[in-house]
């Protein structure tokens, strides 16, 4: 009994001391999963821009929105409500932006796939015909693949460079042909080209059918911006005059103002649903 007990105590400190005796090796690390606010700002094309600063930024558009409606009406609810909006503002131009790379870039992957069928036709290996888009891509892609050659010459491993070409590039198209290299590279084959040739034309016929539906469902986000902003504006104008803000300071109109805002935002993401297209999600990133 007094064995059993002491080998017990003795498993029992080994395996509290075991996370200093063992630690956890650097290759046995969990990758960390990216924030959403991080995924947002790679996406966007912001690499640079840190976590804590677009915080400071939403912060201080925050306060600078909800001052300038307090010192014009002094009305609080109305100040509460545009301090809400100007820290929506930044993750508002974050999102616009990335929409818009994602639709720029669409149009050049095409000819992305085509310069790496080319050259691994001329005989460059497939790490060569990566790093030779640095001078041959399109100008919008290059310094994502100046980085990911330099990285290569560096550290002379494939895979971790494109790990990091896809966190640059930080688009879906861009991790669906990394993860096909990456395969080609790990198994091998002949149907790379015939594999990047299919992918392009899917890619080509998706950015021309998309181009052709946004073209024609652009009147509907154009309508439910100006529905959005339409009131406020006349509510803007009649809040600055005297009588205008004694009336909407009153407990009743706080409530027209909340309502109002609760509709606006309710009817905004409606009419953006239904005119917006499923974009594609990063099931690589």
């Amino acid at each position: 009994m007094t064995v059993l007990v002491g080998a017990v105590l003795a498993a029992g400190v080994l395996l509290c001391l075991s996370p200093w005796m063992w630690p956890l090796s650097d290759e046995a690390e969990p990758l960390p999963r990216q924030g959403r606010l991080v995924r947002l700002i790679e996406e966007a094309g912001f690499d640079g821009l840190s976590r804590r600063v677009l915080l400071a930024v939403i912060i201080a558009a925050g306060l600078v929105a909800a001052s300038v409606v307090w010192l014009l009406t002094g009305i609080a609810v109305l100040s509460m409500l545009a301090g809400l909006a100007g820290a929506a503002a930044p993750i508002m131009l974050l999102r616009g932006r990335r929409t818009r790379l994602r639709r720029l870039r669409r149009q050049l992957w095409p000819d992305v796939c085509d310069l790496l069928i080319a050259s691994i036709r001329v005989g460059l290996s497939l790490p060569d015909a990566v790093a030779s888009l640095a001078e041959s891509a399109p100008k919008m892609l290059r310094p994502a693949f100046i980085v990911f050659a330099r990285d290569l010459r560096a550290s002379g491993r494939f895979e971790s460079s494109l790990d990091r070409l896809k966190s640059t590039l930080a688009d879906p198209i861009g991790d669906r042909i990394a993860e096909t290299l990456r395969m080609a590279r790990q198994v091998g084959g002949t149907e790379l080209i015939s594999v990047l040739r299919a992918l392009s034309s899917s890619v080509r016929a998706d950015a021309a059918l998309r181009g052709e539906v946004e073209a024609r469902q652009s009147w509907i986000r154009g309508a439910a911006v100006l529905g959005a902003v339409a009131p406020w504006v006349i509510l803007g104008l009649l809040v600055l005059r005297p009588e205008g803000a004694a009336a909407y300071g009153t407990p009743e109109g706080v409530i027209v103002i909340c309502l109002g805002a609760a509709v606006s935002v309710v009817a905004f993401h409606v009419m953006v649903r239904i005119g917006r297209l499923p974009e594609p999600r990063r099931w690589f990133g």
